[in-house]
């Protein structure tokens, strides 16, 4: 395994940051190492700086989706922390369902649209999406509309194909939802087609613009923001805020805090679980 350089690690935190609003912080030399060594053997570099110059004279920007990729945690698994699941299904599904029936016209279907912002390999957004079935909602009243994003080329293809192995189905996923809901696939499991196609995957840089998405009645940007300095994390969350409804909702995750990072928004809790709303 190649060593990184105290040099080396300051141009490449600073070349994170830049691509990914991901902040690495000091003694993390280690994280660099072990998921770019990799890099640096395929590509027959013979250090960190060999592997900069190459990332940055690459003008199709292979070199840096590869990066991206192995940078990413990806950390995620079914129905992660519960509440936030419990929450969309006894409360805030049925409060906007509610309050959307009133002012649509009549014969026209309530819509609404749910943005995983950080969906990484797409359990978070297909959790979502079978709390969303097992609602048993009329289709041709009620339309729902699930958007996954991530920054990982990676990530956003293996959730779009919805294929799981076994360590990654048993993750959050009762023996009774796996039957119900996956079918075998080899030695994995793959989402049913029904499932599968309740969602709508892209590639999307937090830290970037965020054009064309248009208004969101619900946001999860959960356990991202952690890896942002403050002043990027003030500036999603000004973004954030930019995409939401009014009256939508947008949970973090269970030990993120949005007070020193922005005004924007007001805490609110519903039994074990806790939201945001504008203010």
């Amino acid at each position: 395994m190649y060593k990184i350089t105290p040099e080396e690690y300051k141009v490449f935190t600073k070349y994170i940051l830049d691509i990914s609003g991901i902040t690495l912080g000091i003694k993390k030399e280690y994280l660099i190492e072990t998921r770019l060594n990799p890099i640096l053997t395929e590509l027959g570099c013979k250090s960190f700086a060999e592997l900069y110059h190459k990332v940055r004279m690459d003008q199709t920007k292979t070199i840096e989706k590869k990066i991206i990729d192995a940078i990413s945690t990806n950390e995620t698994y079914f129905f992660r922390d519960k509440a936030p699941f419990e929450l969309i299904q006894h409360k805030i599904i049925p409060d906007l369902i509610d309050s959307r029936s009133k002012i649509v016209k009549p014969g026209t279907p309530v819509k609404i649209r749910i943005w995983s912002a950080a969906s990484s390999t797409g359990q978070e957004i297909y959790s979502i999406a079978i709390v969303i079935k097992e609602l048993y909602l009329n289709p041709a009243k009620y339309e729902i509309q699930l958007l996954g994003t991530d920054i990982s080329n990676a990530a956003i293809t293996q959730a779009s194909y919805g294929k799981y192995n076994k360590f990654e189905i048993a993750r959050g996923l009762p023996p009774e939802k796996v039957r119900k809901y996956f079918n075998p696939d080899g030695d994995h499991w793959r989402i049913q087609d029904e499932i599968r196609s309740m969602a709508v995957f892209k590639k999307i840089n937090l830290m970037q613009p965020l054009m064309g998405l248009g208004k969101f009645d619900i946001i999860f940007c959960r356990n991202v923001a952690i890896y942002f300095n403050p002043q990027e994390r003030s500036r999603l969350y000004e973004k954030l805020a930019g995409v939401l409804e009014p009256d939508g909702y947008l949970l973090i995750g269970a030990t993120e805090s949005l007070t020193n990072d922005t005004k924007l928004f007001e805490p609110k809790k519903y039994l074990r679980a806790v939201f945001y709303q504008l203010k």
